[in-house]
């Protein structure tokens, strides 16, 4: 299909669909050129976005890793995320945690960011704060190589549980 990124139609893709992957636009402006013809919908918006996602350099990918914020950290504190972050951390009970829970959190977020070089990802819909504090801990295992695999394949979840979000009605 390729829609123009400067046409009318690209210029409306790229401002609905731009944070869709964090603070990374340049996924949905790559991914006008892998977009399927006819009426967008999760699917064909997630497996175009996906695919500029995956097109890219590891280095543009590590960027959107970098760009997500640490789960229950400073920008959470600070009430600095996007509306989606925060709703997604909102609802596993980020935002509730106790004073121990969040000291757990801080810390698994200090030794990842240190081991991998960009913070922990996880698709927290669906899942409580022990589930996610498990995975995190769980994760620590894994070699950079694993981690940067899965951190990339949980983005995509969020992806597209973001775009079910905002696409009702055209999840697959």
């Amino acid at each position: 299909m390729s829609i123009g990124r400067d046409s009318v139609e690209g210029r409306a893709f790229i401002d609905t669909f731009g944070g869709i992957f964090e603070h990374s636009q340049w996924v949905a402006e790559e991914a006008l050129d892998w977009l399927a013809d006819g009426a967008p919908t999760a699917q064909t918006v997630h497996a175009a976005m996906v695919q500029a996602f995956r097109a890219a350099s590891a280095e543009k990918r590590l960027q959107v890793l970098r760009a997500h914020p640490d789960l229950a950290g400073r920008l959470a504190i600070a009430g600095e995320l996007t509306a989606d972050s925060k709703a997604e951390q909102a609802s596993a009970g980020l935002d509730r945690l106790t004073r121990e829970e969040h000291e757990r959190f801080t810390t698994c977020n200090a030794i990842y960011t240190d081991k991998f070089g960009f913070p922990f990802i996880i698709a927290v819909r669906g899942k409580t704060k022990d589930d996610i504090l498990a995975a995190f801990e769980a994760r620590l295992d894994n070699t950079p190589d694993e981690e940067f695999a899965t951190a990339t394949a949980e983005v995509e979840t969020i992806a597209r549980l973001r775009l079910d979000a905002l696409l009702p009605g055209s999840a697959a």
